[in-house]
């Protein structure tokens, strides 16, 4: 993990959820996901918005030509634990397409705009993958 989401993994848990810097007064969560090819758990802070009960994420790696490590590993193991404020709970991904994917990324762009420009950094469909919380 790099230093920049170790030290947001860290303020976000010291904190109940909230975090400073660029993403002060952001919808930030933290994605816990089993590695696809080592098997162990890596977590990664990420953005997210509430779609009834699903928590919505954005596989955009900051507009990169390739998809983020944590969106291999929901492909591979779709399930994933979630820490939304102070709760911590597992979830199942599955993965948008067509409408309902670019009606979800529109939202989020409303949230912050600059996923709009991630969408034209790269020429990759960006992925919008749903989250919805499992019982324990």
């Amino acid at each position: 993990m790099n230093d920049f989401n170790a030290k947001i993994i860290e303020e976000f848990r010291a904190n109940e959820g909230r975090v400073g810097g660029m993403f002060e007064g952001q919808p930030l969560c933290l994605l816990t996901t089993k590695g696809a090819k080592s098997g162990k758990d890596v977590t990664t802070p990420v953005m997210y918005l509430k779609d009834g009960d699903d928590y919505i994420v954005i596989a955009s790696n900051a507009g990169a030509d390739n998809h983020p490590a944590w969106y291999h590993n929901l492909r591979a193991t779709p399930e994933a634990t979630l820490e939304v404020g102070t709760e911590k709970f597992t979830a199942k991904a599955s993965f948008t397409e067509g409408d309902k994917r670019d009606q979800l990324y529109a939202r989020m762009v409303e949230i912050s705009p600059g996923f709009a420009e991630y969408e034209k950094k790269t020429t990759r469909l960006i992925p919008v993958v749903a989250l919805t919380p499992t019982a324990s």
